[in-house]
């Protein structure tokens, strides 16, 4: 079952070690360390279940190049509202593997990556690019980055991939970060992002932006009836944000970071992080963070339509509605204090996440809808709004060589 949901997305993106070691920028001109990361990941929330394996190898060749590869699994076991409201619950897993090269040359890197994950009804590829300059003695970084996606949505009938359901998709993404060092104890940096999203060669009446399975809902007859989503052919976003570490007088250092999104649908949307890092006699370092999130709903979004095709797009994808979430989260790194075999360090390092995220405008028909005692049966469009709490687990092993 191809997921769209954003986000599940954003949940996904946390446990992806490589995505963020293999795109993310380099901020100085040294290859990144060489190393092996072994990751066990595990999410529960909202009768979503997700677990499975990682590993990131990285190596130099000589003192200019740095290869990496990755190997990650997800293993997906669903009974959401979303499921349970048209649908029956499901299993799936997704294989996704990367390649990615760093080039660097005097105060240049070059960073150039492979993506490809594969579902039996989704299959996606994606290349990027990137290219990190320093200045004035490396206490400034600038740093472009691009990626270009190509997937094929498809959607299973029975158990089985429908040979009819072939959808085609591509995407773009544009990063520009500057970083600065602006005292011995403070970093700061600037980011801006922009995306685009198209459908290619549809015919008329389809789109590839929206979940294939997932339906909205409109009155008919005094209940809720249901009729599959209609979404535009184009997503635009745009995104900035600012960031700073200041590191204390002690073993400690704090990180802030804001973000605005807004796209071409309506969503807007406004994230805060707070972190707070301590470094325990060099060999455990203990992370506490806390994150606040709202956004805005989609132009075309709604819990429920007053009649069938009353617009052009209609949606009830609840990651499109207006909602808020808080996320505390803890983390601790411990450093081996003796040496294994043919590595020069190792760390074992634990984090959890605990979100509770509230939608406004979300209604949990599908618990509320005359499956109870009929002095809890609730009116039409008058069903409790949803809400859910979710864990992150993530457990890893790091090698150094």
């Amino acid at each position: 079952m191809v997921v769209t949901n954003a986000l599940y997305k954003k949940i996904i993106s946390r446990f992806a070690l490589v995505a963020l070691i293999l795109c993310a920028p380099a901020y100085s001109a040294v290859l990144p360390d060489e190393r092996v990361d072994v990751l066990e990941h595990q999410y529960e929330g909202g009768g979503i279940q997700v677990s499975g394996p990682s590993i990131l190898v990285r190596k130099s060749i000589g003192k200019s190049i740095s290869v990496s590869a990755n190997y990650y699994v997800d293993m997906v076991s669903s009974a959401s509202i979303d499921v349970l409201a048209s649908a029956s619950r499901y299993s799936e897993e997704r294989k996704q593997k990367s390649v990615g090269v760093d080039y660097m040359n005097d105060r240049t890197t070059y960073s150039f990556g492979y993506t490809t994950s594969d579902e039996n009804d989704y299959h996606a590829k994606t290349y990027n690019l990137g290219v990190t300059q320093g200045f004035f003695g490396d206490l400034t970084t600038l740093n472009f980055g691009f990626s270009f996606g190509q997937d094929i949505v498809g959607r299973n009938l029975k158990g089985a991939p429908d040979p009819d359901f072939h959808l085609d998709k591509e995407q773009r993404r544009y990063s520009l970060n500057l970083s600065q060092i602006l005292t011995r104890n403070l970093i700061a940096e600037v980011s801006l992002e922009s995306g685009s999203e198209a459908c290619i060669g549809m015919k008329e009446g389809q789109t590839c932006l929206n979940n294939p399975y997932r339906s909205y809902s409109y009155v008919q007859n005094g209940a809720r009836a249901l009729a599959l989503e209609k979404y535009p052919l184009t997503h635009n976003s745009d995104a900035g944000s600012i960031r700073a570490i200041y590191h204390l007088p002690y073993s400690a250092s704090i990180r802030a970071d804001v973000r605005h999104y807004t796209d071409s649908w309506g969503v807007t949307a406004n994230n805060a992080e707070i972190r707070y890092i301590h470094d325990f006699k060099k060999d455990l370092l203990l992370e506490v963070k806390y994150r606040a999130y709202s956004q805005a709903k989609a132009d075309f979004y709604a819990d429920l339509f007053p009649y069938k095709d009353a617009q052009n797009f209609m949606a009830r994808d609840k990651e499109l509605s207006a909602f808020s979430s808080k996320t505390i989260g803890l983390g601790l790194t411990y450093k081996f204090p003796w040496n294994i075999p043919g590595f020069d360090k190792s760390t074992a390092n634990l984090f959890w996440d605990h979100m509770a995220i509230d939608y406004e405008d979300f209604r949990d028909y599908a618990n509320f809808s005359g499956k109870k005692p009929a002095d809890t049966v609730y009116k039409v469009g008058e069903e409790p709004l949803y809400s859910l709490d979710a864990d992150v687990i993530r457990f890893y092993l790091s090698f150094w060589f």
